[in-house]
């Protein structure tokens, strides 16, 4: 191998795709601080999407500073926080049915496994409507939300690996629980590209 091709090997490494990976790392702290009030998480998993698409498509700056300058301005759209209302009331009253299906009532089974295949299905339609370019075209979530449904129904692999996404994400924050801290980030860019690849729903 000559050396000019292991240069070339390098500087691919520790080039393009090294940035990349720092970036993620980047938005994933960034993300994570925006969503401490739990209200601001869909606002702040969509915006750490938009920015790795804008790098993706138009090669576009993606950093901590770029990211709160763009989250900032979308928190000024009313829709922002009542799409948090209803994320973060969407799940307290999961988690108290799921209280309620453990406590072993009449029923409970059947109730829990359809609780469990309505919130599955919710939060696929929500993490793929985060990821929608709608969110730039049309600012709001309506638009994503319809868009994200379709692409949840006609692509299916596409949530298939939506779902394996987050499991791989709870599993890394069971194993090594300061992980957390950097989850946002390769969450969004797994949403990113799952969107951003070929499909049926394409």
């Amino acid at each position: 191998m000559s050396t000019s091709r292991i240069r070339g090997e390098r500087g691919d490494l520790f080039g393009a795709r090294f940035e990349l990976f720092a970036d993620v790392l980047a938005l994933g702290v960034a993300a994570t601080a925006a969503s401490l009030p739990l209200i601001t998480f869909p606002a702040a998993l969509s915006t750490a999407c938009t920015q790795l698409r804008r790098r993706r498509l138009y090669a576009e700056p993606c950093t901590a500073g770029r990211y709160f300058v763009v989250l900032r301005k979308r928190l000024t759209r009313r829709g922002e926080w009542a799409a948090g209302a209803v994320v973060l009331a969407f799940g307290v009253l999961v988690a108290a049915d799921a209280g309620l299906a453990s406590a072993g009532l009449p029923g409970a089974a059947p109730f829990a496994l359809a609780l469990a295949v309505v919130a599955t299905a919710a939060a696929v339609v929500g993490l793929r409507a985060s990821a929608q370019p709608s969110h730039e075209q049309f600012p709001g979530w309506l638009p994503a939300v319809q868009s994200g449904a379709v692409r949840t129904v006609k692509d299916l692999p596409g949530s298939g690996l939506v779902l394996l996404a987050v499991l791989t994400a709870a599993v890394c924050a069971w194993a090594l629980l300061p992980v957390v801290l950097l989850l946002p980030g390769p969450l969004a860019l797994a949403l990113t590209a799952v969107e951003l690849r070929p499909g049926p729903g394409q």
